[in-house]
Parts: C-alpha cells; structure tokens; sequence
C-alpha cells in the first residue's frame, strides 16, 4: 500500500506531530507487508543452529567387483593381450649367493653378441651387455671374476663365448666355480665355421648336464635350421635382423 502525504508545516509543534503521525503509520504498512508475503510467496525460514539428529545405521559390507580388461579391435571385444614382462622366472628362481645383484642379467659375449645386442636388451629389460670383438673364453672368466668382486654381477648369466677357439671340459668347471651362488648360468652354443665348433658345443652340453643352476640355449641347432639369418661367413648375423631377434629370443625363453 502506498500513501502520499502532503504537508504544509506552519511550526515547529505541528511538525513534530506530523512525524510521529508517519512513524505509526511506517510501522503499519511494514506490518501489512509481513502479512502479504506470508500469505502469499513462502519465504525459507533461517537454518537452525541447534545439531540435527543423528541415526545410526550399521554398515554394509559390499564384496569388492571384479573387473576384467579388455581390447577392442575393428569393433570386436575380446580379452587383453598379455604384456611381455620380462625375463622369464617360472620355475622361480632361487636366491642368489653373496656378490650377485638379485634381478639383474649380465649377458657375457663375443662379436656375435653385438649382432643381437638391441633385441637382447628389448627381451630382457635391464640386462647388462658385455660383448667385445674376438673376446676369448679366458678372458670372459675375468670378466666375470671383476664384476663378481665389484658387486656389479647379475644373478642370472648368460655365457656366450667359445667362438674363437676350442675348449674343454675345465673351462666350464672354472665359468663355473667363479659363478657359484648364481641363481642361473644360460650357456650359448655356437654356431661357426671351424673345426672346434662340434667339440666345443658337446663341451657345453655336458657341462650344463653337471649342474643343476645351468641351461643350454642351443643356438647352433637354430642356426644350422635357418642359414639365411646369417652372413655368408655363416658366423655373424644382420644386426637386428631376423636372426638376430631369433638368437635373443632363444636366450631371453632361457633366463
């Protein structure tokens, strides 16, 4: 409601009357808005500051869900394609002795071993390669005794020498004795051009047959199925050729 008032002061006494008359008359129309909104719109009333009730429930065990993972390809589902993780271990392996790293490979070579060096290195992540051209069997056997005594030696192995030139029985006893305590020692075969090659390769399958903790990647058979992998010295291969992957496969399916 709205009222317009006109006034004429003529004094002092009329005027404070006339103030006071508006006053009341203020208080009144505030009072009769109150009225309209509460007839009309709803207004929230302030939330209270007293603590709600509370009710207690016992709580519900849910069995965690399954979930299976899944690829899709061209639209089909279908169930995940396995990773690759790594060097094998099944059976697992055992704990090794002191001076060998657990989890760590040290892969031993010679100049075929640079041939297949990368592939080596993607199927066994972490390995560590020591390959040098025309490296000797002895020589690898101080290798071996340097990082053993450095606390840089893996506890798996892989022993890849003999092909530049013949060895015995003895030498595998002394590749040994220096990696007693290794959880596995992966002896290669090998696949070359000489006279010593047969010899050397029965050396090394006997010698695996003495220990338990030792395994035969026999690459001469793989090779000697498949001679257009290698060069025409029939000793080294492409590196990172076909059978160069194939050589690290061989070795990575034995660690």
């Amino acid at each position: 409601m709205t009222a317009w008032i006109t006034v004429r002061l003529a004094s002092p006494a009329r005027r404070l009357a006339l103030a006071t008359t508006a006053t009341l008359a203020g208080v009144a129309l505030a009072a009769c808005g109150t009225s309209a909104g509460t007839a009309g719109t709803s207004t929230s009333a302030p939330a209270s500051s007293a603590t709600p009730s509370r009710t207690t429930t016992a709580p519900t065990t849910t069995a965690p869900s399954t979930t299976t993972t899944t690829t899709t390809t061209g639209g089909t589902t279908g169930p995940a394609t396995p990773v690759a993780l790594g060097p094998l271990t099944s059976p697992p392996l055992p704990a090794p002795g002191p001076g060998f790293v657990p989890g760590k490979v040290t892969a031993v070579g010679d100049s075929v071993m640079l041939d297949y060096q990368t592939p080596l290195q993607q199927d066994i992540p972490g390995v560590d390669v020591e390959a040098a051209v025309s490296r000797q069997w002895g020589t690898g056997e101080q290798l071996l005794s340097q990082l053993k005594t450095s606390g840089q030696l893996g506890a798996v192995v892989v022993f890849a020498l003999g092909t530049n030139g013949p060895i015995a029985a003895a030498d595998v006893d002394d590749v040994m004795s220096i990696l007693n305590g290794a959880s596995r020692v992966v002896f290669v075969t090998e696949h070359v051009d000489q006279p010593w090659q047969d010899p050397n390769n029965a050396v090394l399958a006997a010698g695996v047959a003495r220990y338990p903790n030792a395994v035969l990647a026999d690459w001469n058979a793989l090779a000697s199925a498949n001679p257009t992998w290698l060069y025409s010295d029939g000793t080294h291969l492409p590196i990172d050729g076909t059978g160069a992957q194939a050589l690290a496969a061989l070795i990575a399916g034995k660690v």
